[in-house]
């Protein structure tokens, strides 16, 4: 278990990065859902010890039972954390083999025989096996983000963080990462940092929603689809007259479709005629809490 508690960060320029945020993330998979600019990569540089919270406490569950504070314990922390940041360099002229080889012993795998084997176990679970003599620079971008979780999880980390892991992908990539996500997180707690709704649907039984620094929502993503029942309103409308809809409602997403626009609506009772009720979906719930936030703000 990870415990968050009252965690904030203001930048020089003055941008509130994260304001108060308190969260409860178990062992499996947690969504971290936002759009760009919501805090998720400046909370996930937190927790992997790159940088300084002005304010708040973060504790870790250890294997022993006891608590690490993972914001003054930072050499604690690093030994059962795994991270794949959003922008994942590799060296393009080495290969998959090699490189893993050298991050091995920067982890502390000294032992030669046993590197042999971590190294060898990680990329076959990656499937990277039969690529491991090539070039990082040949690798698709899918291979490189399962080297990334490769190296994320040498020295068998208890808790594994992932910032954007799936944009840029295909989807035969994303949907073989995200499977290996999954697996991961069968075992461990892993934190999934992105703005890709689907990603938290197919994966997590439990997320947060995050905008400007804050924590909108927390629970489980059923939940939050079940507590938008028949509130959710769909119609397709003229591009002309969609301005005015979104005026006077709560317009939570606008799709084009044969070149017109449909839009859904949040709202206890029907529109007006011609509107159809749906059952929502945790896009709808991701829009609608966005829509809330920037309202009261």
């Amino acid at each position: 278990m990870l415990t968050i508690r009252a965690l904030s960060k203001t930048y020089s320029n003055g941008v509130h990065a994260l304001d108060n945020v308190n969260l409860d993330i178990p062992r499996g998979m947690f969504g971290l859902l936002g759009p760009n600019g919501a805090g998720k990569s400046s909370l996930m540089r937190t927790l992997a010890t790159l940088q300084e919270a002005d304010a708040g406490t973060v504790e870790f569950d250890a294997a022993d039972g006891s608590k690490i504070d993972v914001l003054r314990d930072k050499e604690a922390v690093r030994r059962q954390l795994g991270y794949l940041p959003q922008d994942f360099g590799v060296y393009p002229k080495v290969s998959a083999e090699d490189l893993l080889e050298h991050f091995a012993v920067l982890k502390g795998l000294t032992q030669r025989r046993h590197r042999r084997e971590v190294v060898d176990g990680l990329l076959q679970q990656v499937n990277l096996w039969d690529a491991r003599k090539r070039k990082l620079g040949t690798f698709s971008g899918g291979m490189r983000q399962r080297f990334g979780i490769a190296q994320a999880l040498l020295g068998n980390p208890r808790l594994v963080i992932v910032d954007e892991p799936t944009a840029g992908l295909d989807p035969e990539e994303r949907n073989r990462f995200l499977n290996l996500l999954a697996e991961i997180g069968e075992n461990v707690a892993v934190i999934l940092s992105t703005h890709i709704v689907e990603d938290v649907t197919d994966l997590c039984p439990r997320m947060a929603i995050m905008n400007k620094g804050q924590v909108l929502l927390t629970g489980e993503p059923t939940a939050a689809i079940d507590a938008l029942k028949e509130q959710v309103w769909r119609k397709q409308v003229s591009k002309a007259a969609l301005p005015d809809y979104e005026a006077r409602y709560t317009v939570l997403s606008t799709r084009l479709v044969g070149g017109q626009p449909v839009i859904h609506i949040f709202s206890e009772s029907s529109p007006e005629e011609g509107f159809e009720r749906i059952a929502p979906d945790l896009e709808d719930v991701y829009f609608q809490r966005l829509r809330q936030h920037a309202r009261a703000a």
